[in-house]
């Protein structure tokens, strides 16, 4: 077995240990763990092994519709926060969280850690982040809705900034 193989299986472990959902990624040294959140339904988290390190990747909202300065900066300003993880995009503009560490301190603890900054990460900027990417697009839902008589439960979080009354149902 080689020494990736081992860092593999190991993280598996530990994943189960720790009790986070996890499966076999696509790629060869890869472990997709699915950690439950708050404001995002669920955070999709890539831990792939390579050679001596294992790099995290977690996808965290699809490419803006509108004010890329605003949401970048926002960013920007949280990056300055995390340990050892960046906030980056990919080339359609989709916003990732990345990072990686030596294989030689992935241990449950450390794992547990990691897991914690980047669900937090994703999870906790989520609601801002789309307000400010996608209001745009939220209030043309919020007056379709409205005027149909629909439900605007998925868009509760954001009532404050879409009802003129501040009403929500």
């Amino acid at each position: 077995m080689t020494e990736a193989n081992v860092a593999v299986h190991l993280i598996q472990e530990h994943l189960t240990e720790l009790g986070v959902e996890w499966e076999a990624g696509s790629r060869t040294g890869e472990v997709v763990a699915i950690l439950p959140g708050e404001r995002k339904l669920k955070t999709v988290v890539s831990l792939l092994v390579r050679r001596r390190i294992m790099r995290v990747r977690a996808f965290v909202i699809r490419n803006p519709d509108e004010n890329h300065l605003g949401v970048y900066s926002y960013l920007m300003r949280r990056n300055l926060r995390l340990p050892g993880l960046a906030y980056a995009i990919d080339s359609t503009g989709d916003v990732y969280l990345a990072g990686q560490m030596p294989i030689t301190s992935v241990d449950a603890r450390s794992l547990d850690e990691l897991l914690g900054a980047v669900l937090s990460a994703c999870d906790e900027p989520f609601n801002e982040l789309l307000a400010l990417g996608f209001m745009s697009a939220m209030r043309t839902e919020w007056v379709w809705r409205t005027s149909r008589g629909e439900s605007k439960a998925n868009l509760a979080a954001f009532a404050h900034l879409l009802s003129e009354e501040g009403e929500s149902d």
